[in-house]
């Protein structure tokens, strides 16, 4: 990992610590704050100029007027822009995608929203995969076509020969400025090839740059790192696995210095950075991040294997169970995952009365939506998260009245599946 300056921090030396290390003090000097161990909480919404001169040299390089001189750095202004807690978050959050540099809001959905609109115009076309969570779903057909942007679809298994001929058929393969994929996709499980995708959009766009954004919400950071297998963002709702405790809300965005700073100066003007307080509670998390997701993958390689025998499950979604005879996502999972993650769907034996009486027979999991907590969470999609998508729609993917998706937790995993078991027999 390459050295970097960030909020004084001194360089690291020849040793190139793993974040998990760098999480326990990454971007934060003690010393500037009264020895605190830990960063304290800047409940401020502006800072004091120590002259006019100063002033004027945050303000030139916050609005773009002109580059850092040599070992500057961007000065504290007003909250809106910038404040130290998010500052010190967004170069923690830099460590595990190996960005250059990362922008925090105070949603999933803003992360992806402000992205989407910084780098589309009217008359551009989106191309995304399929199917990806409901609420990305709604901006993608109900709120961007009001801004004249068009889409276009594309699911897991099809060849990128053939994404590219439905494109160029439509007629629309030189407006095409943006590309979207969620992988692992929500709730299904299946799997894009992200440097595939990367190839489709330098295939695409008359000759200009197709930018490729990956929702990594449901194995990142951890366990897929989008930036090294061609993608110009990792973005994430940080609400999941970053914060992990079900307390805060919040979205994130990773990856170059150029682009992340665009993102940067529209979130200035829409206004939806996080907060302090959230800055503050997503860094108390990171450093407990690694051992959760570890502790969640390991539970959910259980709970999975369990799920996959029993005979009132017809089928189990979960990438740790894909086989060689799914070649096609077998290449991808090895290509670009590290662990299959902790979450799981599946078919309960029936529709939604069943999947329903399973729901209300949970013990020790909580029915809620939400995951990547550090309680295990159940749901029903088809009634919940995507109720908003067009039933067709969900049809066509597998997300029916029978469908249960799990997110697994820290919990004893014999606990977990005592209680799924439980929960079962009631069906």
């Amino acid at each position: 990992m390459s050295k970097k300056k960030n909020n004084g921090s001194p360089e690291r030396d020849a040793r190139s610590f793993r974040p998990e290390s760098m999480m326990m003090s990454y971007g934060y000097k003690p010393e500037l704050s009264e020895g605190a161990i830990k960063c304290p909480i800047f409940q401020t919404s502006t800072f004091v100029f120590q002259s006019a001169e100063e002033g004027k040299d945050f303000f030139e390089v916050a609005y773009g007027l002109r580059e850092k001189r040599a070992g500057e750095s961007p000065g504290l202004i007003y909250s809106r822009i910038n404040n130290p807690d998010l500052e010190i978050l967004e170069d923690r959050l830099t460590l595990w995608d190996n960005a250059e540099d990362a922008a925090v809001f105070e949603s999933g959905m803003s992360a992806i929203t402000t992205t989407m609109l910084e780098f589309l115009n009217p008359g551009d076309v989106l191309l995304h995969s399929s199917p990806v969570y409901g609420g990305t779903d709604h901006f993608i057909h109900h709120i961007l076509p009001r801004f004249g942007i068009e889409s276009i679809s594309f699911v897991a298994g099809e060849s990128s020969e053939t994404i590219l001929s439905r494109v160029k058929e439509s007629g629309k393969a030189d407006r095409v400025r943006f590309i979207h994929v969620e992988t692992p996709a929500n709730p299904t499980n299946t799997l894009i090839d992200i440097e595939a995708c990367r190839k489709i959009g330098d295939q695409l766009g008359n000759g200009e740059k197709v930018y490729l954004a990956v929702d990594n919400t449901y194995l990142g950071p951890l366990w897929q790192h989008p930036l090294k297998h061609g993608a110009d963002f990792s973005i994430y709702s940080a609400t999941k696995y970053i914060g992990g405790h079900s307390d805060v809300i919040a979205g994130a965005v990773c990856g170059s210095s150029e682009l992340i700073k665009r993102v940067k100066t529209f979130r200035t003007f829409l206004g939806n950075m996080a907060g302090p307080w959230t800055g503050w509670l997503l860094l108390r998390s990171l450093e407990t991040l690694k051992v959760r997701m570890e502790q969640q993958c390991e539970n959910a390689k259980t709970v999975a294997n369990f799920l996959n025998v029993h005979p009132k499950v017809e089928r189990v979604n979960y990438p740790g169970l894909i086989t060689e005879k799914n070649q096609v996502a077998w290449e991808i999972f090895n290509k670009q995952c590290d662990a299959p993650g902790a979450m799981v769907s599946f078919d309960v034996v029936g529709g939604e009365k069943e999947a329903f009486t399973f729901l209300n027979s949970l013990q020790i999991i909580k029915l809620a939506v939400s995951l990547g907590s550090t309680e295990s969470l159940a749901e029903h999609p088809y009634t919940m998260t995507h109720a908003g998508c067009d039933p067709e729609h969900n049809q066509k993917f597998g997300i029916t009245e029978k469908l249960v998706r799990l997110s697994v937790g820290v919990e004893n995993v014999d606990d977990l599946v005592w209680d799924i078991s439980q929960a079962l027999d009631q069906v």
